[in-house]
């Protein structure tokens, strides 16, 4: 009796496994149901998808644009209310080192400042004598240096140099960039004193 009902079982299994072969041939050939052609998009639909999805990455870069300028804009406000007005004298007396590498970097901290507080609320001055006279020297014929010196004249930071030091390394004020006769002042550290005592905040770069 078990054999029987096992070689039925059989039977009944091998039958259906052609039908099921073959209906799956058919849906792979496209000559059975249909369903599968019509999932195939059309070049059409792959353009017009195609137009979607550039389109889509086209607002997400401008809406992120926009978010950081809104941010860029907020944080500008609000350093602006934070530190309000300002009155500072940065101290330069030293050589720039390697590719003036020094002054580079203090010319950067000037720009820093006004950035956070805004050239409209800063009263700046740059106090030069000594070895920084090199500043003004280097700027005369660097490209990099001139430009940085430039920009920070154009937002009325103002680049005051030591008479004593002129006389005592016999430089004459045409070897400098662009120092004028009102940019001159009789002592550099006596002219530091005398902005400190005005109020001026002292800083070092």
């Amino acid at each position: 009796m078990l054999k029987k009902s096992k070689g039925r079982s059989a039977t009944k299994r091998n039958t259906q496994f052609p039908s099921f072969f073959e209906t799956f041939r058919k849906n792979i050939a496209g000559q059975g149901t249909g369903r599968l052609k019509q999932h195939n998009p059309g070049p059409q639909t792959l353009f017009n998808m195609g137009v979607i999805d550039v389109k889509f990455r086209f607002l997400t870069i401008i809406a992120a644009a926009i978010m950081a300028i809104s941010a860029f804009s907020v944080s500008t406000a609000n350093a602006s209310e934070r530190y309000g007005k300002q009155k500072v004298v940065y101290h330069i007396n030293y050589p720039g080192g390697k590719d003036n590498k020094k002054y580079g970097g203090a010319l950067r901290n000037i720009q820093n400042h006004i950035n956070a507080v805004g050239a409209k609320n800063l009263d700046l001055k740059v106090v030069i004598h000594g070895g920084g006279i090199a500043l003004m020297q280097s700027a005369k014929n660097t490209g990099k240096l001139q430009t940085a010196v430039a920009n920070l004249k154009s937002q009325s930071v103002s680049f005051q140099v030591c008479a004593n030091t002129l006389k005592g390394k016999k430089i004459s004020q045409d070897a400098l960039y662009e120092v004028f006769d009102e940019d001159i002042v009789p002592s550099g550290v006596a002219e530091l004193a005398h902005l400190q005592a005005q109020g001026y905040t002292y800083i070092k770069p």
